[in-house]
């Protein structure tokens, strides 16, 4: 069968289900809102100068900071979990694997109201703190910044260990095993091999943690409550409770275009690498 043929399906389902749609966003980004909400059709860029707006501004930084943070917190507890699966016998890394992949299988939402369950004032942590005399009176652990960097790491956990375990299972062994025999001790070989080796899983899982961080709106908007205020949550207020689709879709594009730039980053660093390592 024509391969072009196999291409057909997915084509189409693309230009439905994404192109049009993109289309729309685009096309409702340019155009101007009543008091009311409803569109009018007439020609703006003012949904786009907004943007640049100081109250605006500061919620982009807050978000890029927490998504930098999600990424490096991800990254510091990813690694290890996957470096200590690859160790395991394949019985064992089934196992683990499946306990990461775990969390893929509950619907985001829910696990992000067992958090408050864990973190609110009655909840498990000032319960068993307070039963054991630890503190008097409840802490502050939820509606906060930190309470949202403790549910975006939790959820975008295993987008990084999984990439990371791929490139440490592709890992060829015998160059671990020439680094021990020319004397180089465990931390040197990991520096200087295994580290620089698993860079393009390590780029893979941190471009899909920060990307997923940045537009994520249903943990902050839990587990923070109003005193979050993070883009994803200004996207989806703009289109449920201002009734400003305008000017969401401004935000909505504005942010595609900054995740589009870091995938094409990936690309172009991994394809250097790779002509790296086809060079002689």
């Amino acid at each position: 069968m024509n391969k072009k043929v196999l291409a057909w399906p997915i084509l189409v389902w693309l230009t439905l289900f994404l192109t049009v749609p993109l289309c729309f966003v685009v096309a409702v980004s340019f155009i101007q809102r009543s008091a009311y909400g409803q569109l009018i059709y007439r020609f703006t860029i003012q949904n786009y100068l907004r943007l640049i707006e100081p109250l605006y501004i500061q919620i982009f930084i807050d978000t890029l900071l927490m998504a930098i943070l999600t990424t490096i917190i991800t990254f510091i507890l990813g690694y290890p979990l996957a470096y200590t699966i690859t160790k395991m016998n394949k019985h064992l890394q089934n196992i683990w694997l499946v306990l990461v992949m775990i969390p893929f299988w509950i619907n985001s939402l829910i696990r992000s109201y067992a958090w408050v369950i864990i973190l609110r004032s009655q909840g498990l942590i000032n319960t068993l703190l307070l039963s054991w005399g630890i503190i008097d009176q409840p802490l502050a652990l939820l509606y906060n910044s930190s309470s949202v960097l403790l549910g975006m790491v939790y959820t975008q956990l295993p987008f990084m260990v999984l990439p990371i375990y791929v490139s440490l299972e592709q890992l060829d062994r015998r160059l671990l095993e020439a680094s021990s025999d020319l004397g180089a001790t465990p931390w040197k070989t990991f520096w200087h091999i295994t580290l620089p080796l698993t860079l393009p899983g390590i780029a893979a899982g941190s471009i899909l943690v920060f990307i997923s961080a940045l537009g994520m709106f249903v943990v902050p908007d839990i587990v923070g409550g109003a005193k979050s205020a993070l883009i994803g949550n200004l996207i989806q207020n703009q289109f449920l409770s201002a009734r400003n689709w305008p000017f969401g879709s401004a935000l909505s594009i504005v942010l595609s275009v900054f995740s589009l730039i870091l995938i094409l980053l990936y690309y172009r660093v991994l394809k250097v690498q790779q002509t790296k390592e086809v060079k002689p």
